[in-house]
């Protein structure tokens, strides 16, 4: 690499750097502002909370506060995907279980169950009126069937129907007159026992200019505490005395749709023509167990207003593609600014694990395709750095030949340039363009729940670091791919012509290798896996052009020079 391109690697490795490393420690206002606009319904927790003593849910302790009187019933529907249960103590889903997602490693089995929500603390569906339910009286179950179930009491005929793509509707048909604005819940969310995991609440804000918000980020009230589940601390503090176990955050504004989300799963109210809610209430939960502020859970309840008749269609499921653009929910992936990117590979991804049911083979193909498609430019690039190699003593020459007149000398080195056809910023070309494909990686592998518990070779689970051997290696285990990556970093250097200071070259193959290292070995072993199959088609590739350039040198005929007699007279006058 010349003093040009490793300015722009440099640079081009910190933006990367900042990129990933920010969307773990966003910005973060002071808990000062976003007290503004918070409701705080729990006495601060008191120092003598024990660090082991079990989480204690203060949103459980509110949905107790008013049971009604009768046997609880629960009755179920389900289909191939979901399986729901309600009860008639509020005609609303407290259990959800997932059937195509083990909740641990391994197959669906006894011993290793679906997915489960447990909602019974925030039921999903469930109806209240000023913070109160919104009747005491239970329900009656009027009629069932597989996929319907019809409740009934004096104040609310409720039919329940659940259908295909993890989706379930309630058409609500109030007979009593309602004359105050009505809460329904969109369930609660808990964190996972993942380092990687994350608690977050998107929406679609219709008032002025329609747009989606994201309330981990930005200017949302909700910001501050959800971004502090993600990075450690509350307005920057990492001391959790004094903090309420239970903060409840209203946010105005009418929206079309609503979900509260984890890293591979979603539970939302979704899009209804005309049914639009007038904000919503999240009440956050912390883990009383950590020694910083961490989440716990996530609570929403939408706010609707008086209404006789009120159909709401709700989605307990996967973060899947596929599913959430179904619904106009596909910026509940959080692609940012690379969707355009994301939405294909994503598409890609899945289209190649149709083919070989492995997601390992899948990264593997699609690694390949996205080298195949860059082929052509880093293959220029590599020849436009081995032509800037082969031209250093020319370049030196002229750097000695007009060190005083550095005008003259960088005319002199465009000309040479041009003479030379060499194009010294075509080696940075793939390394701008790749860079942005590489964000796009990075979003989609990370949160794709097509990766969740996904086995390769070694590898228990894609989404997560390799982590072998956990109990005897620090840091969390050993993580062979990010070593893999490292070694073939620095070997890409080795093979990449050099044009500058062997010292510089060496300091880079020490210097990249090293943090790459360091920023991969905590992230899920796709992206490693990526990356290091990326560095061995780099490294191939480059070995493919030093071989066609020995072998072009190897035919070219050098003339053979024969040396003819001489006297001293003609040595003379020669």
């Amino acid at each position: 690499m010349n003093k040009t391109e490793k300015i722009i690697s440099l640079i081009l490795g910190c933006i990367l750097a900042w990129y990933i490393f920010s969307q773990a420690d966003k910005n973060k206002k002071a808990a000062q502002e976003a007290a503004k606009a918070v409701e705080v319904v729990q006495k601060p927790v008191q120092k003598e909370v024990q660090k082991d003593a079990p989480a204690q849910s203060a949103v459980a302790k509110t949905a107790q506060k008013s049971l009604p009187k009768v046997p609880e019933k629960v009755v179920s529907l389900e289909n191939d995907e979901l399986k729901i249960d309600l009860t008639t103590w509020g005609g609303a889903v407290k259990k959800a279980s997932l059937k195509k997602y083990a909740k641990g490693v391994g197959k669906l089995s006894e011993d290793n169950p679906p997915v489960e929500f447990d909602f019974s603390s925030s039921m999903l569906g469930v109806l209240s009126t000023d913070g109160k339910p919104l009747t005491e009286e239970a329900y009656e179950v009027d009629t069932i069937s597989s996929n319907i179930v019809v409740f009934k009491n004096s104040v609310l005929t409720r039919k329940v129907t659940l259908f295909d793509g993890y989706r379930l509707r309630y058409e609500d048909e109030y007979n009593a007159s309602i004359s105050t604005p009505v809460s329904v819940s969109l369930g609660l969310m808990r964190m996972g026992d993942s380092k990687n995991d994350l608690l977050s609440v998107d929406s679609w804000a219709i008032d002025g200019k329609e747009r989606v918000i994201h309330h981990g980020e930005g200017d949302s009230p909700l910001e501050t505490y959800l971004v502090a589940g993600l990075s450690g601390g509350c307005g920057g503090s990492k001391n959790p005395a004094g903090m309420p176990e239970l903060t409840k955050v209203p946010v105005h504004g009418r929206q079309k749709w609503i979900a509260v989300k984890n890293r591979f799963f979603v539970t939302a109210l979704c899009p209804t023509e005309g049914n639009f809610s007038d904000g919503f209430d999240a009440s956050i939960t912390r883990d009383l167990r950590a020694n910083e502020y961490k989440l716990s859970s996530v609570a929403v309840e939408a706010r609707f207003a008086p209404s006789k008749n009120r159909t709401m269609d709700f989605y307990v499921g996967p973060k899947k593609q596929a599913l959430l653009w179904e619904l106009g929910m596909k910026d509940v992936m959080e692609f940012g600014m690379w969707r355009w990117i994301c939405y294909p590979l994503v598409a890609i991804l899945n289209f190649f694990h149709s083919i070989v049911p492995s997601f390992g083979m899948a990264i593997i193909f699609l690694t390949i395709l996205v080298r195949l498609i860059f082929w052509p430019l880093t293959h220029k690039s590599t020849v436009g750095m081995r032509k800037m190699q082969e031209i250093q003593p020319k370049m030196k020459e002229l750097q000695a030949k007009f060190k005083d007149n550095p005008q003259r000398l960088q005319q002199e080195t465009w000309a040479l340039y041009k003479q030379e056809n060499v194009n010294p910023m075509s080696s940075c070309l793939p390394m701008l363009a790749q860079i942005p494909v590489f964000i796009a990686l990075f979003n989609v592998l990370r949160s794709a729940v097509e990766l969740r518990y996904a086995p390769f070779l070694w590898i228990s689970d894609l989404s997560e670091p390799e982590a072998l051997f956990a109990s005897w290696f620090p840091f969390g285990g050993l993580n062979i791919l990010p070593v893999l990556m490292a070694v073939t970093t620095a070997l890409q250097s080795a093979f990449s012509p050099s044009t500058g200071d062997k010292n510089q070259q060496k300091m880079m193959m020490v210097f990249m290798p090293i943090m790459m290292l360091v920023m991969f070995y905590s992230f899920p072993s796709a992206l490693s896996l990526y990356w290091f199959l990326s560095n061995i088609f780099s490294i191939v590739q480059m070995w493919i052009i030093r071989r066609q350039t020995a072998t072009q040198r190897s035919e070219v005929i050098i003339p053979e020079v024969i040396d003819t007699p001489s006297t001293r007279q003609m040595r003379r006058h020669g």
